[in-house]
């Protein structure tokens, strides 16, 4: 059994030894328990509030063993305006309702939302269904709120 403590930030010239495919809700947890499908156990005992981003690495307190996190493909709604000021008006409407969002400069992504979907379509904004690795921003008292 590994039990992962710390994080790091991604680094390529680390030598993994486990890959770890995570949804953006399991990226947020800090006590968790997983078996790989190899039948080996990974207990997460992360500083409460840790939240994980893709290419993160995980450890043991000795730094023996480098565990990748990957954002795992889930499905998501992939939003698409004809105008940034289209992009800027849903997000507003989405973080009144406190959704988790990713943010680019060409896009919005969430978690797929029936009701959600209705309403940006009703903004007038392209709605994708897809399945993608969703990486929502972490917010701005992601260190202890």
């Amino acid at each position: 059994m590994l039990v992962l403590t710390k994080r790091l930030a991604a680094n390529s010239h680390t030598v993994v030894s486990l890959t770890l495919p995570l949804n953006s809700e399991e990226r947020t947890r800090s006590r968790y328990r997983w078996e790989t499908t190899e039948g080996q156990v990974l207990n997460l005992r992360l500083p409460r509030g840790t939240v994980l981003r893709d290419r993160d690495l995980l450890t043991t307190e000795t730094e023996e063993t480098f565990v990748l996190v990957i954002a795992k493909p889930e499905p998501v709604i992939t939003v698409f305006g004809e105008t940034p000021l289209d992009l800027l008006k849903a997000a507003y409407h989405l973080g009144n309702r406190h959704v988790p969002l990713e943010l680019t400069p060409n896009y919005l992504r969430l978690s797929s939302d029936p009701v959600l979907e209705a309403m940006l379509k009703k903004l007038g904004l392209k709605i994708v269904e897809e399945i993608a690795p969703f990486q929502p921003e972490i917010g701005a008292y992601s260190h202890g709120h």
